[in-house]
């Protein structure tokens, strides 16, 4: 990272179009500080960014707050031991355990590929078995250079088979187990809470692109542009003469029936539409079967093949032939891609291929594995209860002092710089790609975000005017409807460090 020797008049004319008339005491104490040789103090630190909290503590936010050298001395603190829900602050958590378990996920990854299987079936005509190997990167897409399905299905052609009894797929590998404990339904329909397989195409999602009608009172068009065989589209959405595009869906869990609600203007562009799978490794069957037929080759069905946590998985019959494999996906780019876009379901697949590391695939020893690799990096155990790998669930609670402590923990090891690195890129990338944007932070602060109903946070490493890196963990819970961009504040008690320390 970029160091900053001094505080620039171009860096105040930055920050002070950042935090406006109302920031300028504190801009102007920031200067007078950056003057003095000697470093701000807990106490004057705390001066700083107590009225910045202020106004959202009386309408009744609850902040958690650490701030801290690298060292671990701790210069700011608000309810440290507090219990917060982390949002996807606990892919920091599931990250972490992977990167400290690479070489152990690795090894097991070889041993379980992506593969496709010729089995015998007795009328007549084989069966195909998709195995499944919790790739996250498979994809159909027409634009697909590696994780390809269609390399699997170029097999086929290379066989020459006229007709396949049955499409087998197979994610016995993990556990059946969906989605994690204590998701909200409305959720799963969504990209967001899409189901988890090991088994899975194009992340888990179906596109549905939508056009305005001709004129108003017309339904919208729609197709699929990524296709899910299985569902029906309720169409009770309307073109309007303007405005702007306010769709929705809805789709209940197991249902098939999706429901296209709202208004589409006469001449808005096309609108995409991303819903969340019930069973990814049925649907990646379909696809297969899709495949297959473009090349004339007859199917007679598809199914699927699951295990349930408890359950030993299905023995494939010995006579199968492995007809292709896919080459493991790069582990440490899968990392650096789910913490960038907080991809949940990522983040769900690698929880899984912990629970690989010393169990049977199930989320429970998933957990438990995450655990025993963090407790054994120095983390008090009390200190964090996660329920799942990605930070949906409305359960998790972590304490800021924990956060600090696993950022301690991680920036002391081998792999902490890279891991580091990985980390969304203030006013760069990720999901920090437009916030920070102007202000001394840019460029200098790499931290995960977190965001779920009135929940906020955003902990990492952040580069101080002075050049020095700090560590920061931020929680904002219960955050009431009126106060609806808690970010800002999140954002403005950041900077006001940046420039403090």
């Amino acid at each position: 990272m970029r160091q900053i020797s001094s505080f620039t008049l171009k860096g105040f004319r930055r920050v002070f179009l950042s935090f406006g008339t109302a920031g300028l005491p504190i801009i102007l104490s920031a200067c007078a500080f950056h003057s003095s040789s000697a470093p701000l103090g807990p106490h004057a630190l705390a001066e700083r960014l107590s009225p910045i909290l202020r106004t959202s503590q009386e309408q009744g936010v609850r902040w958690g707050v650490v701030i801290s050298t690298r060292d671990g001395k701790v210069l700011f603190s608000r309810n440290a031991t507090g219990r917060f829900i982390p949002a996807s602050n606990a892919k920091l958590f599931t990250t972490a355990a992977a990167m400290a378990d690479l070489a152990e996920l690795e090894r097991d990854e070889a041993t379980h590929p992506t593969a496709l299987l010729l089995a015998p079936h007795a009328h007549g005509a084989p069966d195909l078995i998709l195995q499944g190997s919790g790739d996250p990167f498979l994809s159909d897409d027409a634009a697909c250079k590696t994780d390809c399905l269609k390399t699997l299905a170029d097999a086929v052609f290379a066989k020459k088979l006229r007709r396949v009894h049955a499409i087998i797929a197979d994610d016995q590998l993990f556990a059946d187990e969906r989605w994690g404990d204590g998701w909200s339904w409305n959720n799963l329909q969504t990209q967001w809470g899409t189901a988890v397989s090991a088994l899975t195409l194009n992340d888990n999602i179906a596109e549905l692109d939508v056009q305005p009608g001709a004129y108003p009172g017309k339904r919208p068009l729609f197709r699929w542009s990524s296709p899910a065989e299985e569902l029906t589209v309720i169409n009770q959405a309307l073109t309007v003469q303007d405005g702007k595009p306010e769709l929705s869906f809805e789709k209940k869990p197991g249902e098939t029936r999706l429901v296209l609600t709202g208004t589409l203007p006469v001449g808005a562009a096309v609108q995409t539409l991303k819903i969340g799978i019930d069973d990814p490794a049925l649907l990646t069957a379909h696809h297969f079967r899709s495949l297959l037929h473009d090349a004339r080759i007859k199917v007679q069905t598809v199914k699927a093949r699951h295990r349930l946590a408890n359950s030993p998985a299905e023995i494939i019959a010995p006579a199968a032939q492995v007809l292709a494999t896919l080459p493991a996906p790069d582990l440490k780019e899968d990392i650096r891609y789910l913490l960038k876009t907080s991809q949940n379901l990522h983040a769900e697949l690698l929880l899984r291929r912990l629970a690989l590391v010393h169990g049977n695939g199930s989320v429970e020893d998933g957990l438990a594995e995450r655990r025993r690799v963090l407790t054994a990096l120095g983390l008090a155990p009390v200190g964090f209860s996660l329920y799942d790998g990605s930070g949906m669930s409305p359960y998790n609670r972590v304490t800021p002092q924990t956060v600090i402590q696993l950022l301690l923990r991680a920036d002391q090891q081998p792999w902490g710089a890279e891991w580091r690195d990985d980390l969304p890129l203030a006013a760069s990338d990720g999901t920090l790609a437009h916030r920070f944007i102007g202000t001394v932070v840019a460029g200098h602060l790499h931290a995960k975000t977190g965001t779920l109903a009135a929940t906020h946070s955003l902990s990492g490493y952040l580069q101080t005017v002075r050049g020095q890196t700090l560590l920061i963990a931020v929680f904002t819970n219960d955050v009431p409807d009126s106060l609806p961009h808690p970010t800002k504040i999140m954002d403005d008690l950041v900077t006001a460090v940046a420039m403090a320390e």
